[in-house]
This record gives structure tokens, C-alpha cells and sequence, in this order.
């Protein structure tokens, strides 16, 4: 599974630990910066995952900043992207069952790195029910 990754300069210091989580785990990491703390604009980030995802580049995405909810704002405002901000595994595993999210939005002044784990690990094992959230997800894109 590929996975595209991004964050603005305050997301950097868990967007790393997390993607060498991701990589030691067998995942396809794909990152899209910033590659540093030198102060960025969130929204640069957000979309450049977002495309990614458009494009197929990859599967899911992975987002962060201070509070995750900015950027995922951003990856929001794309056709077809379901952006979700969690801060713990119950709401990340629904948002994948129900939702069909496809970026997880974490902030790094909000979480911890070892509940980030556990967050992105719970949301990336998870899937998508359809049935009955089908409908919902369709009405969802719909009005983009």
C-alpha cells in the first residue's frame, strides 16, 4: 500500500517519526514535504496530498500540523477527498468504516507520538463497510 504524507513546518516533528513507523512497517511512503521547520503554509501541503491521492499515486494520505484541522480543511476543499482530523483510534477506525476517509489529519500539538501510532495504525488497518455509508459517502461527493 502506498501512502502519501505532508505537514506544514509545526507538523514536521511528527510527521517523521511516523513515516519511518510506516516504513518499518512495509509501507510505500510517499512524502511530500516540508522537509523541515522553517515556517510553510498548511495549505500547500494539504493539497499536494490531496492530489496525490486524485491522481492515484497513492491510497491514503497522511496529514499534519499544529492541530491537524487546518490542513485537513485544505485537502477537503478537493473533489473526492475525505479528510479526517482524529485525536484517538475509535473515531479513526470509524472514519474508514463509515466515511471511507482517505487522509488521516493529525496534529502534533494535540497527540503524542506513541497515540499517533496507535491512531494511524488503527485507520490504516481498518475498511471501508459500504451498504448502508455508501449512499452517505455518495451524497458527501456529490455536492463538490
Amino acid at each position: 500500500m502506498k501512502i502519501v504524507i505532508g505537514c506544514d513546518h509545526v507538523g514536521f516533528l511528527l510527521k517523521e517519526p511516523i513515516k519511518e513507523f510506516l516504513i518499518k512497517k512495509g509501507y510505500d511512503v510517499i512524502d511530500k514535504g516540508t522537509y523541515n521547520t522553517e515556517r510553510v503554509d498548511y495549505p500547500t501541503y494539504g493539497n499536494l496530498v490531496a492530489k496525490a491521492i486524485i491522481k492515484n499515486e497513492a491510497d491514503l494520505g497522511l496529514l499534519f500540523c499544529g492541530t491537524g484541522v487546518g490542513i485537513s480543511i485544505s485537502a477537503n476543499r478537493n473533489k473526492g477527498i475525505r479528510a479526517v482530523v482524529c485525536s484517538e483510534p475509535y473515531s479513526a477506525k470509524l472514519s474508514r468504516e463509515h466515511n471511507n476517509s482517505n487522509i488521516l489529519s493529525l496534529g502534533s500539538r494535540v497527540v503524542g507520538l506513541d497515540l499517533a501510532k496507535l491512531i494511524v495504525e488503527t485507520w490504516l488497518e481498518a475498511s471501508f463497510e459500504g451498504g448502508r455509508h455508501q449512499k452517505r459517502v455518495n451524497q458527501i461527493d456529490e455536492k463538490l
